[in-house]
């Protein structure tokens, strides 16, 4: 009986293996800065750093060599699958907002679509 239950612990344990009624566990995982339409809709071309920083949050890649450029970065996994993910840039010129980049671009509600690449803030 003890040999049994040990194979079966070990089997369970390989997520190559499966057994009727056991699978290895897969958490959630949320990784990177969630930005929605209505926090890229307050973007204005002309705020500040400061300003840019309030709406969206803390940039998640700030890049030292690339100075007047911030990333924001989401990714969303459900058991072990993506199925959420996100990049806007925000790019600077002399401290000031000039343009946004990414997945959720500047506009009314429900006005961006994924796979939108390139938007000016306006």
């Amino acid at each position: 009986m003890g040999k049994l239950i040990f194979v079966v612990l070990l089997l369970a344990g390989c997520q190559s293996v499966t057994l009727p009624g056991l699978s290895a566990h897969k958490i959630d995982i949320q990784q990177g800065n969630v930005v929605t339409q209505d926090m890229v809709a307050k973007l204005k071309p002309g705020m500040s750093r400061s300003q840019v920083r309030f709406a969206l949050g803390t940039p998640l890649i700030a890049d030292p060599f690339h100075p007047d450029r911030w990333d924001y970065v989401y990714v969303m996994h459900k058991k072990g699958k993506l199925v959420a993910q996100r990049r806007i840039v925000a790019v600077f010129q002399d401290d000031k907002l000039v343009r946004i980049e990414g997945d959720v671009v500047p506009g009314r509600e429900g006005d961006a679509k994924a796979g939108d690449t390139t938007a000016t803030a306006k």
